[in-house]
C-alpha cells in the first residue's frame, strides 16, 4: 500500500510539474515574442524617421531612385554601426522600384522578396512576424519623385524569453518537490497502512478462532475511516466472542435438557425390567419424560425451519382477541397447579391476517415464558387500535434487566434471572415467537409490566 501511495503521489506531482512547466514556458515564449515584436516595431519606426526623401531634382524619373538610394544607403550604413546599441541581430535595406524589383542586402530571417508585403509597406504600415525563432519588423520609406520607389528596412532580433535560467531552477525545484512528495507519501502511506495491516492481522486471528483479539480503541473524537475500521473490527470480534459463548451455553443447556429425561427414562425402564416398584407409575414417568423430549426436539426443528425459511403459512382473517382467549384458557389448569392466577382480559375484537396454528403457538410460547418467571399472577390481554391489534402477557416476576432487553428474543441468550431447571426449557420459546411473528408481518417487543415484572407484546396490522 505504501509503495502504491508513493507511486501515485509522485505521478501526481510529475504531471502537475509538467503542466505547470509547459504552461509557464509557453506563456513566457508568447510574452517574449510580443515584447520583441513591439520593440522591433518601435525601433524600425525610429530608423525610418531618420530616412527622408532624397530625390535628385536633376533626375526626375520615378523609375530611377538611384541618387536617393545612394544617399539612403549611406545613412543606413551609418545606422548599422549602432546595431549593437539597439540590440539588433541584423539590419538589412532593400531598394524596390515601382515594379517591385528589389536590389540591395540579402534578406534576413530566411525571408524572400516574394514574401515582402509591398501593398502594406506602400501604405506606411510596419509588418512584424517570427521566423525560426527570430522576430523581424519590416518598414519602408519612399524613394524618388512621387515616392514610386521604396527603401525597405528589415530589422531582426532573436527572441529571448529568459526561460533558460528559469528552466534550470525549475528542474532543481522539481527534483526537490519530488523528493519532498516521496517523503510525505512514505510517511502518510506508513501511517495509513499500519492500521490497515493491524486490522488485517486481527481479522486473520479472529478468523482462526481467537475471538478475544482487539485493536487499540481510537479516541472518541477520531471519526475517520481508519478509526471506524478499528471500531468495526472490535465490534465484530466482540459479537463473535459473545456468539461463541452463547452457543456453548446453548449446547450445554440442550445437552442437559436431553440428558435429564433420558436418565429418568433409562432408570425407570431398568426398574420395570427388574420388577421393582409400580410398573404403571414408572410407565407414567417414562411417558412424561418422552413428551418432554418430544417438545424439545420439536422446538429445535421449528427454529431450524423458521431460520431457514423452509416452512409455509396458511394465513386467513381471524379475531386476535378470540384466539388469545382460547389459547390462554388451555393454561388455566397448569397455572392453577403452580399456584399462579391467570387473568384473561381479551374482549374487544380485532381482525388480523395470520396462520391460526402458528398464532396459537406464538400465544402459547409467550404464556409459557411468563409461567417460568411469574410469582403469583399473569395477565393476558389485548389492545385494539385503529390500524393495529396487540396482545400482551404480563407477569409479576423479577422483570427483565436493561442489559437483557436487547437479547430477549435471541435463541442462544440466557437472561440473568434464569428460571430453575425444573421448568424444563431450553430457552427457544421466545426465539420461535420472534421468527413466527416476523414471518406473519407483525413485531414483538419486551419491556416492563405496569405493576412490575415483565411484559411481552405482539402487534399485528389490522385487516378490519
Amino acid at each position: 500500500m505504501t509503495r502504491r501511495f508513493i507511486v501515485a503521489m509522485l505521478g501526481i506531482v510529475v504531471i502537475t510539474l509538467l503542466i505547470a512547466g509547459a504552461g509557464t514556458i509557453a506563456i513566457s515564449q508568447l510574452r517574449a515574442r510580443r515584447t520583441t515584436e513591439k520593440i522591433l516595431r518601435q525601433q524600425t519606426v525610429s530608423v525610418l524617421a531618420g530616412i527622408t526623401d532624397t530625390a535628385d531634382p536633376a533626375n526626375p524619373s520615378a523609375n530611377d531612385p538611384t541618387p536617393a538610394a545612394t544617399a539612403l544607403t549611406q545613412k543606413v550604413n551609418n545606422l548599422r554601426k549602432v546595431k549593437d546599441a539597439l540590440h539588433l541581430d541584423d539590419i538589412a535595406v532593400v531598394l524596390v522600384n515601382r515594379n517591385n524589383v528589389a536590389t540591395g542586402d540579402p534578406l534576413p530571417a530566411n525571408l524572400t522578396v516574394t514574401e515582402l508585403p509591398f501593398k502594406q509597406l506602400r501604405t506606411g504600415k510596419i509588418v512584424t512576424g517570427v521566423r525560426a525563432g527570430v522576430a523581424y519588423a519590416i518598414g519602408a520609406a519612399p524613394l524618388g519623385i512621387g515616392g514610386r520607389g521604396l527603401a525597405v528596412l528589415i530589422t531582426t532580433r532573436r527572441i529571448e524569453s529568459g526561460a533558460g535560467a528559469a528552466i534550470s531552477w525549475f528542474l532543481i525545484a522539481s527534483v526537490i518537490a519530488l523528493a519532498i512528495a516521496a517523503l510525505v507519501a512514505w510517511w502518510l502511506g506508513s501511517r495509513l497502512a499500519k492500521p490497515v495491516r493491524d486490522a488485517s492481522l486481527a481479522a486473520h486471528r479472529i478468523a482462526s478462532g481467537e475471538f478475544d483479539t482487539r485493536l487499540a480503541e481510537p479516541p472518541p473524537h477520531e471519526t475517520d475511516e481508519v478509526a471506524d475500521l478499528a471500531r468495526s473490527v472490535n465490534a465484530m470480534a466482540a459479537g463473535l466472542q459473545r456468539s461463541k459463548r452463547l452457543e456453548q451455553q446453548f449446547l450445554l443447556s440442550v445437552s442437559h435438557d436431553l440428558r435429564t429425561p433420558l436418565t429418568s427414562i433409562r432408570g425407570y425402564a431398568e426398574a420395570i425390567n427388574d420388577g421393582a416398584g409400580d410398573p404403571r407409575a414408572h410407565a407414567g414417568v417414562i411417558l412424561s419424560e418422552s413428551k418432554r423430549l418430544e417438545r424439545l426436539v420439536a422446538d429445535l426443528l421449528d427454529l431450524a425451519k423458521l431460520q431457514a425459511r423452509s416452512f409455509t403459512l396458511a394465513s386467513e382473517p381471524l379475531d386476535l382477541s378470540s384466539s388469545v382467549s382460547t389459547s390462554a384458557a388451555g393454561f388455566l389448569p397448569d397455572a392453577g397447579q403452580r399456584g399462579i392466577e391467570l387473568v384473561v382480559m381479551a374482549t374487544a375484537p380485532g381482525i388480523i391476517t395470520a396462520d391460526p396454528d402458528r398464532l396459537a403457538q406464538v400465544i402459547a410460547n409467550v404464556i409459557e415464558n411468563a409461567l417460568k418467571y411469574a410469582r403469583t399472577r399473569i395477565v393476558v390481554g389485548t389492545a385494539i387500535a385503529d390500524r393495529s391489534a396487540t396482545f400482551f402477557v404480563d407477569d409479576d416476576g423479577p422483570g427483565i434487566a436493561a442489559i437483557d432487553l436487547p437479547h430477549v428474543f435471541e435463541r442462544l441468550y440466557v437472561a440473568r434471572h434464569e428460571p430453575p431447571r425444573a421448568e424444563n426449557s431450553s430457552g427457544l420459546g421466545l426465539a420461535i415467537v420472534r421468527e413466527l411473528v416476523t414471518s406473519m408481518g407483525g413485531n414483538v417487543s419486551a419491556g416492563s409490566a405496569p405493576g412490575g415484572g415483565a411484559r411481552i407484546s405482539v402487534t399485528f396490522p389490522r385487516t378490519i
